[in-house]
């Protein structure tokens, strides 16, 4: 009788534990970076607490890093669409014929310099949202400016750059590249450090907090800060319908940090990584740092600008640049 009551309880609790088990749910976040770099600490670290805390853990969120869940930093957004994580993060520079209104935000004079680019990209999100089918945006968000990150040549000029191979992240990018009389050649930046250590390109154009993610400072030792270059825009998005299969409170509980706050939270973090990182930059004697003066930035406007509203008119998204530059 005893052995039978004891056996009902451990099934009871068997069940209840069984319950609390189903209720609980973690989503698969994807990236193809190292555990350390700048996303960990201002996007999957947030998120996480953020739903964790709104649902007393009720939904979590675990980081799988480095290409854990699919090597291929372009194969990113497929990756989410398809199931294999439920939340991914990735460039849309990568996959530029997808996004090419979202791009508008990378090109020169569309975000003021010294102002965030993520309130511009969310005030357009309703114009260019079919940009993203098949998934919900969690955080959008644009780089500090661009800057010329060169291996044994110094960069004070467009001329200077013309007949180099210069690594883009996408055809924003690419075209100004072009427009200088370089070669526009694009890869993952994962793949940057072996590139301008072999000499395969001369030199990239990013932004500076990849000089410390990537640890482009042991092979690059020049760069130049200031020519009006544009950003990068990263996105990180979730599986529609893996939303629309959460609870309500689930959803309630991203919903309260997916949008301008996680875009923000990361934004800010690139920016303060990019100043920690020139600023070291400018202590090492080994290193040179050339910040262009007016009159050498207007140089590259020059090449730069008419680019910008050509690709603006090209796309017909006036609304879009009207949008995103707060005109």
């Amino acid at each position: 009788m005893i052995r039978t009551k004891i056996s009902s309880l451990a099934c009871a609790g068997a069940l209840l534990l069984g319950g609390v088990s189903a209720q609980a749910e973690e989503l698969s976040f994807a990236h193809f970076v190292p555990p350390a770099h700048t996303l960990t600490a201002s996007v999957v670290e947030p998120l996480n607490e953020a739903v964790s805390e709104a649902t007393g853990g009720d939904l979590t969120v675990r980081a799988y890093p480095g290409g854990e869940l699919g090597k291929g930093p372009l194969e990113q957004y497929v990756r989410v669409v398809q199931g294999v994580a439920d939340i991914v993060w990735g460039l849309p520079g990568y996959t530029s014929s997808q996004f090419q209104k979202t791009m508008i935000a990378e090109m020169p004079g569309v975000i003021a310099d010294g102002e965030p680019g993520y309130p511009g990209i969310w005030a357009a999100m309703d114009l260019i949202r079919d940009e993203f089918p098949a998934t919900k945006p969690l955080a959008v968000w644009t780089s500090e400016p661009n800057v010329f990150i060169m291996k044994d040549k110094d960069v004070r000029s467009p001329a200077d750059i013309a007949g180099l191979k210069i690594r883009v992240a996408g055809s924003t990018s690419a075209a100004m590249v072009e427009a200088m009389g370089a070669t526009p050649v694009q890869m993952p930046a994962g793949e940057i450090y072996n590139a301008l250590q072999t000499g395969l390109i001369d030199g990239v154009i990013t932004g500076a907090s990849a000089i410390s993610d990537f640890k482009l400072n042991e092979v690059a030792n020049s760069y130049t800060v200031g020519a009006p270059l544009g950003r990068l825009t990263f996105y990180v998005v979730m599986n529609q319908a893996r939303f629309d299969g959460l609870t309500a409170e689930q959803q309630a509980a991203i919903d309260t940090i997916a949008g301008e706050p996680l875009s923000k939270s990361a934004e800010d973090a690139w920016n303060r990584v990019a100043n920690e990182t020139i600023a070291s930059l400018e202590a090492d004697s080994g290193k040179t740092v050339i910040t262009l003066s007016a009159e050498e930035a207007a140089a590259f406007d020059e090449v730069t600008a008419p680019l910008t509203a050509a690709l603006v008119e090209e796309l017909g998204a006036e609304d879009v640049f009207a949008a995103m530059s707060g005109e």
